[in-house]
């Protein structure tokens, strides 16, 4: 059995094409478990296991639904996908990744883009049930390292890659393949068998835009001789509404194109 974890908070745009597109790239018998928060509409019957309760930390929701999912283990060989909202497979997942799980006990999207995250990403994972039951899989944050610019950091999976390393297992990354760059960190495909959007459930300003609004705002400082004029200018509202002109420009492309992942494949 293969059981696959999901979460979508306050928007539910990607509800019916995640499912579409799990349905249309799994070719084997599949259960989703879902935290559905604050959607406008009830599609709770869409799903094996769904929850509403409030809870708000993304890491806490998706340790939940793992617990969850291995009440209803069927064998030791029984597959477990963490997939975001707004992500979902472009290709075989299956075929793809259960020859590698011989080699490696997880497979997960590392977002080396973002300025060096190296830890497993929860936009999309894949390892065994009885794996992350023998490691106590965790994906809050906690466990530290240091990002390219040499900032100490953690994020959602940094206890996961925690785990990994004091135990000295090798998990195999999904490294970003776009030919087509949008963004550098949103609209990604990973190993050419994922896409995530990145910005379907969240402000549109990812670690990478942040420091493009720090360097402009130590410009500004240079540039502009009082506070008061200082704050008329706010960088990041401008890369904000930039990101999400971008993020329904694909959106629309998605709804419209069932294999709109091309154009990202290809070179400009």
């Amino acid at each position: 059995m293969i059981h696959i974890i999901t979460v979508h908070w306050q928007e539910d745009a990607w509800v019916d094409i995640q499912l579409a597109y799990l349905h249309k790239f799994i070719g084997k018998p599949f259960k989703v478990y879902a935290f559905l928060n604050n959607l406008p509409r009830d599609h709770r019957e869409k799903y094996f296991y769904s929850s509403t309760e409030p809870i708000r930390d993304h890491a806490v929701k998706l340790n939940i639904l793992a617990d969850i999912a291995s009440f209803n283990m069927e064998g030791a060989d029984d597959l477990l996908i963490f997939i975001d909202g707004d992500a979902f497979p472009i290709g075989d997942i299956i075929s793809f990744g259960a020859p590698k799980l011989k080699n490696y006990p997880l497979i997960a999207v590392q977002r080396m883009e973002n300025l060096g995250d190296i830890q497993p990403h929860p936009c999309f994972c894949m390892t065994t049930l009885k794996f992350w039951k023998d490691i106590n899989g965790d994906w809050k944050r906690g466990y530290e390292w240091s990002n390219l610019l040499g900032n100490t950091i953690t994020d959602v999976g940094g206890n996961l890659l925690g785990i990994l390393r004091e135990k000295g297992l090798e998990w195999y990354p999904l490294l970003r393949s776009n030919q087509r760059n949008l963004h550098p960190v949103f609209f990604g495909i990973y190993g050419d068998i994922i896409y995530h959007h990145g910005a379907g459930f969240r402000e549109t300003l990812c670690r990478l835009d942040l420091e493009t609004v720090n360097l402009t705002a130590k410009k500004l400082c240079k540039l502009l001789p009082t506070r008061r004029l200082r704050r008329k200018f706010k960088p990041e509202d401008k890369i904000i509404k930039s990101n999400e002109l971008l993020s329904l420009r694909v959106f629309d492309m998605i709804e419209k194109d069932q294999e709109f992942y091309h154009y990202f494949q290809q070179p400009d």
